[in-house]
């Protein structure tokens, strides 16, 4: 009797030695998660996490952040102020201070007016005193893209030559460069299009010149203008689908420039559904536009591109893009079908370059030129084709003398929205999936638990 009391007792102790050592390790563990995050994202489109191009654009943002949310704070708005907080929490994580305060709209009817808030979770945004608004639902490229305009330090406007059936940058056609234009402007950038045939100069107040192949030859008059802007230091982005330079065949020899006659072969198209004409590149040249730079870009007709470090003019060239590692730029003369075959000896085996940097000391500022043997690559048909957007962004900002914002771009969620028909099939089974997930799994599962541990006891 005696020894069983003593074994009742031993056991006593033990449990209860366990139950406080599991209540402290608890404890412990809930203490440290407070302290320290660790958040590992299985969603398709990485919605819990921010994307590498958001963290570099937070990190490169050395000044706080305020956000000043209008949320209501009524019966029922615990979960929507809260799903707002969950989505700011991302960009805490990557930078600690963000600043974030709530408040009521009711209770500051005139600070709204002032501020001109139109809906319920709307956010103002400020940092260096600058603001923007933002307005609920929330998605990471929208939000990334508002903080890259509050931190663009260029507030020049992009010019664009037009008139001689350039590739326009507000034109929807499949060939024009409508949406790239349109990702220009959502992160800050202004367009502007100069008539030359009019105004004395290129405007000196544009952070650039982009020229995307004309198909009409520019007068003497604009080729003079130009090339006087590029002359006196100002920035540009040359844009050729050939070696034929209508009319601005002075600016090509002031800048040394080279263009192949014919186009690059890539037989390595084909097995991505593509044409002999199309080619990729993962190779790329170690510059800030292109440097850690490691999305497969495509493109469609591009020319061999070169130039020479010029010691007359200043320029110091790097080479950007290079395509068709497994093609060739062809050389030979050669007909037809005859002109998709490789003849070692004559033609010139890939990688081709197709792109160049250029730049140059020029004042205080300093002077920057890109050139492509393409342009197609930035059009309506290719703009998202794999990391095409993000190399013409990469292209622009550090033309604009943005360097800081040189960044991979946030790629836009794939899995925000499940939409359900409105059937009543639908809808029944939607609730089934959901409140199976929410409800009958977990008390099936607790039912089955308790279900074996009394038979365990009975036996």
């Amino acid at each position: 009797m005696k020894a069983n009391k003593k074994l009742r007792l031993q056991y006593s102790l033990q449990n209860s030695f366990f139950l406080i050592l599991f209540l402290s390790l608890v404890f412990v563990i809930g203490f440290l998660a407070k302290q320290f995050v660790y958040v590992k994202d299985m969603t398709q489109a990485n919605r819990s996490v921010l994307t590498k191009g958001s963290i570099e654009v937070i990190e490169s943002m050395k000044d706080p952040i305020q956000l000043t949310i209008f949320a209501s704070n009524d019966d029922g708005s615990e979960n929507f102020r809260k799903s707002i907080v969950d989505f700011f929490a991302k960009y805490q994580r990557a930078k600690s201070d963000i600043n974030i305060k709530f408040i009521n709209p009711i209770e500051e009817p005139k600070l709204l007016q002032e501020l001109g808030i139109r809906s319920d979770g709307e956010v103002v945004v400020e940092y260096n005193k600058r603001t923007e608004h933002i307005s609920p639902p929330f998605a990471e490229q929208e939000f990334t893209n508002l903080l890259v305009r509050l931190s663009r330090t260029n507030q020049k406007p992009i010019l664009y030559l037009d008139g001689h059936g350039e590739k326009n940058l507000i034109g929807k056609k499949t060939n024009d460069l409508g949406g790239f234009g349109d990702q220009l402007r959502n992160k800050g950038l202004k367009l502007a299009n100069p008539d030359l045939t009019a105004l004395n100069d290129v405007p000196k107040e544009g952070a650039m010149l982009i020229i995307a192949s004309p198909q009409v030859n520019v007068g003497k008059v604009e080729a003079k203008k130009i090339l006087d802007y590029v002359e006196q230091g100002g920035n540009l982005l040359w844009l050729l689908d050939d070696n034929n330079f209508k009319g601005l065949d002075s600016l090509a020899k002031y800048l040394a420039l080279k263009v192949s006659d014919v186009s690059v072969i890539d037989p390595l198209a084909e097995e991505y559904g593509g044409d002999e004409n199309i080619t990729f590149s993962t190779i790329y040249g170690d510059h800030p536009i292109t440097r850690n730079f490691m999305l497969r870009t495509i493109y469609s007709n591009a020319h061999e591109v070169n130039a020479q470090d010029s010691y007359e003019n200043g320029w110091e060239v790097s080479e950007l893009i290079e395509v068709a590692t497994g093609g060739w730029l062809p050389l030979s003369k050669k007909n037809g079908e005859d002109k998709f075959n490789f003849i070692k000896g004559e033609d010139k085996q890939g990688p081709i370059n197709i792109g160049i940097a250029l730049k140059r000391k020029f004042g205080d500022i300093g002077q920057r030129v890109v050139v492509v043997g393409n342009a197609s690559f930035l059009s309506n048909t290719f703009i998202t084709s794999g990391g095409n957007l993000d190399l013409g962004i990469n292209i622009i900002n550090w033309l604009a003398g943005d360097d800081q914002l040189i960044t991979i771009q946030p790629m836009p969620l794939k899995d925000i929205n499940v939409s359900i028909p409105n059937d009543s099939k639908s809808v029944f089974i939607a609730w089934t999936i959901f409140h199976s997930f929410q409800y009958f799994i977990p008390i099936g599962l607790f039912i089955l638990g308790f279900v074996v541990w009394f038979r365990r006891r009975k036996a």
